[in-house]
């Protein structure tokens, strides 16, 4: 893990490398993500079910893709009741927290006019919910929660199975969370059957949920069929600390993080050389039992920095800078630093908010923005499953008084319908 300070002639390059972390090349895997999906735009189920057998051999038939009651019911009894009572737990805490986000429509009158917006949820909702390297039933709960708390009626999860089978855990936690339908597909040709349709995955009218490149390549591009909740890419976390902070919390944290995936991104930006030593050795030291050593290893080689700025002020202008999806604010009175700060996805503040709090059980959601764009992009929430219509009554007196301004208006850009419109009313 690279230490850079201030006073090095390569600091201000490492910090362009680390703002420049988006720019991994989606056209590199973009021809044949295109291809993927015109066939599943064209097969439909025969082309979901042909790519299923070519990237997670997995033979399966169309009247297989879609996971039946008695499986889910099954699913209760496989895994440990613990488990699920940990999920249940999570999963309240979750629907709270979203609960308090949502809005109604408005109206208001006056003169003779009445203006307002109207939500309404989305009809449908399609999660994308990946496998292989972990299993991530936090993110079910955090996808469907918002959508059902939202008021979308119909909820659907996608999620691959290289093992032949989803996971328990999976099952149960679309189950508490009120998925109404799930298939066993991934991949880009998940995407594809969730934006087109297909016999037996009925199109939605958006796309949410994390994935890799192909995935994330595959939904920029069948954005405007559908909408989508932002192109995630590999996980971050940013910790911000002073002198007073211990070594062993920070290193835990940065590990909490990079265990997610080799792409994985970590940053430390302290004011202190020596907690920035201390950081490194105790990282080492905790990643020589890690289970995911690997996984964790190859991201702090080939990403994790650590920045040792001249004052607390400049730590604070570039983990703005940064915007990284998480950060941790991990010194003495966090919480009156919290004005300082512009762009981040989510802010753990202080130094008892450890990420995996905030993962799984403190009701936030945990699908948020990287590669910096967290500086115009929020974590998903209810907003994401609902959308407003504006609302416009006028009075006759009302329009009357409007119809100057209006006429003018039309003859200045050249509209004489418009015009028209307005003037048929005395006509």
């Amino acid at each position: 893990m690279k230490i850079i300070s201030w006073k090095d002639r390569s600091f201000l390059k490492a910090v362009e490398a680390v703002c420049q972390r988006a720019t991994q090349q989606h056209d590199k895997v973009e021809q044949s993500v295109r291809k993927i999906l015109e066939s599943v735009r064209r097969d439909g189920d025969a082309a979901v079910q042909r790519f299923t057998w070519k990237f997670d051999r997995i033979r399966i038939r169309p009247n297989q893709l879609r996971v039946s009651p008695k499986e889910i019911h099954a699913a209760y009894t496989a895994l440990p009741m613990a488990d699920t009572t940990a999920l249940k737990y999570a999963a309240r805490r979750i629907r709270m927290f979203h609960r308090r986000q949502r809005r109604s429509t408005w109206t208001y009158r006056k003169d003779g006019i009445q203006l307002g917006q109207r939500l309404t949820p989305l009809d449908a909702v399609g999660l994308y919910v990946p496998g292989g390297k972990a299993v991530y039933p936090s993110s079910v709960l955090m996808t469907a929660i918002p959508a059902k708390v939202a008021g979308v009626g119909r909820v659907v999860m996608c999620t691959p199975t290289p093992s032949g089978s989803v996971h328990p855990a999976l099952l149960v936690a679309a189950d508490i969370a009120g998925v109404d339908e799930i298939y066993r597909v991934g991949g880009v040709q998940a995407i594809g059957a969730l934006a087109f349709g297909t016999s037996r995955i009925h199109s939605v009218d958006k796309i949410v949920g994390p994935g890799n490149l192909y995935v994330a390549t595959a939904k920029r591009l069948v954005f405007g069929q559908v909408d989508i909740d932002m192109i995630a890419g590999p996980s971050e976390l940013l910790v911000l600390a002073d002198s007073t902070s211990n070594p062993n919390h920070v290193a835990a944290d940065l590990l909490c993080e990079a265990e997610h995936d080799e792409e994985a991104c970590v940053y430390l930006v302290t004011t202190s050389l020596a907690l920035a030593k201390r950081t490194v050795k105790e990282l080492h030291r905790q990643l020589r039992v890690l289970g995911r050593r690997e996984i964790a290893s190859r991201s702090i080689e080939a990403h994790a920095v650590v920045f040792v700025v001249k004052t607390l002020d400049d730590g604070f202008a570039l983990a703005n800078h940064i915007a990284p999806e998480h950060l941790s604010l991990n010194m003495k009175k966090a919480v009156d630093y919290l004005p300082r700060v512009r762009h981040a996805g989510a802010i753990f503040v202080g130094r008892f908010t450890p990420p995996a709090v905030v993962d799984y059980v403190a009701g936030p959601n945990h699908v948020l923005p990287t590669g910096g764009s967290a500086r115009f992009f929020s974590s998903l929430g209810v907003d994401d499953y609902v959308k407003r219509s504006n609302v416009v009554s006028y009075s006759q007196t009302a329009l009357l008084k409007a119809k100057r301004a209006v006429v003018r208006l039309a003859t200045l850009e050249g509209f004489d319908a418009h015009r028209q419109s307005m003037e048929s009313r005395w006509t």
